[in-house]
């Protein structure tokens, strides 16, 4: 985070220089409406400082004062009993529900419902929230994004074959990343051959 930020503000600077070099051989007039113009910028006009006689710098008090906040969080409560520590927990707790309802929405299709009765409705939300607790069991249980996971898992297939001694079907090979997940999630890997069937009839 602190990389990311400190990359951020190197453009914003790199731009607004860009932008006000050689303004001082402009008329006032001109560095006034420059000025103007940078105001409608908030990512760069925060880095710009005008002088008493009205020209244009790049104040670099303000890129030292930000720069010690790189990487860091600023968090704000009305309430002066809670310790530093709690407050950064209910934070992160605010932001795992705004998650939640997030892929509840998205991921799981939470919305929109086409039921009319509300014990179907409320049916449909609480199998929404079970699957929303079992992805967040497995990304705690494996310590990865259910994305990732889910990325892994869906290559894993079975397919049914046919031919003159019988049928049967069988699933892919499993891939280290897989067996990963499963040994992480303590669930068994299924069988290679998953079931097997008589030839088919002969007419």
């Amino acid at each position: 985070m602190a990389r990311s930020n400190a990359a951020l503000r190197e453009v914003m600077v790199g731009k607004l220089a860009a932008l006000i070099a050689d303004t001082d051989r402009l008329t006032p007039t001109k560095r006034a409406e420059l000025r103007g113009r940078i105001s409608t910028m908030p990512g760069l006009n925060r880095f710009l400082r005008v002088t008493p006689k009205g020209l244009l710098r790049v104040e670099k008090a303000k890129i030292a004062a930000e720069a010690n906040l790189d990487g860091k969080y600023l968090l704000r409560c009305s309430d002066p009993h809670l310790s530093a520590e709690d407050i950064a927990l209910g934070y992160k707790q605010l932001l795992q529900v705004e998650r939640g309802w997030r892929d509840m929405k998205t991921t799981l299709e939470l919305r929109p419902i086409y039921h009319r009765l509300e014990d179907r409705i409320r049916a449909h939300v609480i199998l929404c929230w079970l699957a929303l607790l079992l992805v967040r069991i497995v990304e705690t249980t494996t310590a990865d994004t259910w994305n990732r996971i889910r990325e892994d898992l869906q290559e894993l297939h079975v397919g049914t074959f046919e031919g003159p001694t019988g049928t049967f079907r069988q699933r892919t090979e499993i891939t280290p990343a897989q067996r990963d997940i499963l040994d992480k999630l303590g669930v068994d890997a299924p069988k290679k051959i998953i079931e097997l069937g008589p030839p088919p009839a002969t007419p």
